[in-house]
């Protein structure tokens, strides 16, 4: 996450993914950044002052959503964007998440 983005990160993380922030480790906590989980879904948060964007990697109202035609090992799957540009792909086991 960029510098200064944390407030941005979570809102996006928290209010329209739905997950939930967990305490850091006290030892971590100076450094920044957040700790998220949803079932078994673990996502941390680091602040990077010389963030750039990850458009290849791999985690709503007013998201854009991307559908992709092909399978993923036989399941619908779809990419968003989190507010810094980093790709985040969405499987679905059980049905079709999103509208065509």
């Amino acid at each position: 996450v960029p510098a200064g983005k944390e407030d941005e990160a979570r809102t996006f993380y928290v209010e329209v993914l739905g997950f939930q922030e967990i305490p850091k480790p006290e030892e971590l906590v100076r450094r920044g950044g957040a700790w998220l989980r949803s079932g078994t879904v673990n996502i941390h948060l680091g602040i990077d002052p010389s963030f750039a964007r990850a458009t290849k990697t791999h985690p709503a109202h007013g998201i854009s959503v991307t559908p992709d035609p092909l399978p993923f090992a036989g399941k619908e799957h779809c990419y968003i964007a989190d507010p810094f540009g980093n790709r985040i792909e969405l499987i679905r086991d059980d049905g079709p998440y999103y509208h065509r």
